[in-house]
């Protein structure tokens, strides 16, 4: 399509190439954003002497009879009109006379770059929302089974006791952060580069102040030629999905292990998991693994659109087309991924005897007896070495280091052997995780119980 008629051109484009340039099948999607753009256009129009009250009143009827016909499916796109804002324009002027004054003042690079914008603004509230929803799921989870600890994990190998609750609140703090990093993606987006033209402005008065207010704009944007030409919030808002989508990766990644029996540790409700085609007993954990999945989907649409802006010279050039498709599908992948993972979550049930057993191994106390040692006066980097060399004693001799005798401590760590026998000492290994726990009262740490409860109030009192 060549603007609203054929102009410069004599002849229609190739139609190869019409086909090739098309674009209203997925940017149609801005529509209504768009509408909510030219009512604004045309109210300032009056205000710069281009259209009367009487006019620009028509305009915004027609605008608003064709939004309804959109919203009840009976809007026919035209594919011969190339893109939305072209489908649009025909639609008003076909119904009204003086839409075809609406485009003064304005070109389809400001007026997309200002339906993007708008269409952000509003999909990160939204994201901002099952962002949040799933923190309440984590919550809720982590209140239900709050007495339960498990191992906590270095390089996949069990390192020392943790609070389930703590566990699921470190997936907090990270949807926490892209909450931020949203947020602040929507922010930078709060620009208005709507009376910018093609790249250059306008000779009529436009006052852009108005548009602003209109369309609820933070401020105008300060250059013409990078106000058309600009994709930054798209990067972020791609950035912020693609690493929350890790997160839900690594969120899904560990609950596909809790839930292997290899772990144990955990079980999806039935509705989150499907069957084998051949193995009658299974039960896979695919949603959390579709989940998994689409992470890389999302860093795929990073990745496409700042190789499609790494060479552009300013201003707009076709190539920033590309723009909408990675976003939109990137923008309906992170919802769904976020919208199934807090259902998913809200499902899970824990096996606190199987976490148990699994905290149970002394070996897991092995710091807080090397930290018995520090407190005793012996250097860490020596205590370090003498807890080592008693694990290493314990396989050797087929026991466990809890199991190993006073004349074998008090040989290893040269007479505070009693010292550490009384930190492996007692009935239950539980309780000797419990106690360990206890003791660890450090902000940020992993606290006693009271430590995860307090946490656990503070996120419901924050996310409610």
């Amino acid at each position: 399509m060549r603007g609203s008629g054929k102009g410069r051109f004599a002849g229609e484009p190739d139609p190869a190439a019409a086909k090739f340039s098309r674009s209203v099948h997925f940017d149609q999607r801005l529509a209504r954003h768009d509408l909510e753009g030219s009512r604004a256009h045309a109210t300032m129009l009056v205000k710069a002497g281009v259209l009367s009250r009487k006019e620009a009143a028509s305009i915004c009827q027609g605008l608003d009879r064709i939004e309804k016909e959109i919203l009840a499916g009976k809007f026919r796109w035209k594919d011969s009109l190339e893109d939305v804002h072209m489908n649009l324009e025909s639609a008003l002027t076909a119904r009204v006379a003086a839409g075809a004054k609406l485009h003064t003042g304005r070109s389809r690079n400001d007026q997309v770059a200002t339906d993007l914008r708008l269409w952000l603004k509003e999909q990160v509230s939204g994201d901002l929302l099952a962002l949040k929803n799933l923190q309440k799921a984590l919550v809720q989870l982590g209140e239900k089974y709050r007495d339960v600890i498990l191992p906590g994990y270095t390089h996949l190998q069990r390192g020392q006791p943790v609070l389930w609750a703590h566990h699921l609140l470190a997936y907090v703090e990270m949807l926490e952060r892209d909450k931020g990093r949203l947020h602040d993606a929507a922010k930078r987006a709060d620009v208005m580069p709507l009376g910018s033209g093609a790249l250059a402005g306008s000779t009529l008065k436009l006052d852009r102040e108005i548009t602003r207010r209109l369309l609820k704009f933070e401020k105008v944007s300060a250059n013409s030629m990078d106000a058309v030409s600009d994709r930054d919030f798209l990067v972020e808002y791609l950035a912020g999905v693609a690493l929350a989508g890790v997160h839900l990766s690594r969120l899904a990644e560990d609950l596909i292990l809790f839930s292997s029996a290899e772990f144990g540790f955990v079980k999806f409700g039935e509705a989150f998991t499907t069957g084998s085609s051949l193995m009658p007993q299974k039960r896979n954990p695919d949603m959390a693994e579709l989940v998994r999945g689409k992470s890389g989907r999302l860093t795929g649409h990073l990745v496409s659109l700042l190789t499609v802006l790494k060479g552009l010279p300013l201003t707009y050039n076709r190539d920033l087309q590309e723009d909408k498709e990675c976003v939109f599908d990137a923008a309906d992948t992170v919802r769904s991924c976020l919208e199934v993972m807090a259902k998913a979550v809200s499902s899970i049930e824990v096996d606190a005897e199987a976490c148990a057993y699994a905290a149970a191994a002394p070996e897991l106390l092995a710091t807080d007896v090397a930290d018995a040692l520090v407190r005793a006066g012996m250097p860490f980097r020596q205590a370090h070495q003498v807890v080592g060399a008693a694990v290493r004693l314990a396989e050797e001799r087929g026991t466990r280091i809890d199991r190993l005798g006073r004349s074998a401590w008090e040989s290893l760590a040269k007479g505070s052997g009693k010292l550490a026998e009384e930190v492996l000492g007692g009935s239950s290994p539980v309780i000797r995780a419990r106690k360990a726990l206890q003791a660890r009262s450090s902000v940020g740490g992993a606290p006693s119980l009271s430590g995860v409860q307090k946490e656990l109030r503070l996120w419901t009192k924050k996310l409610r």
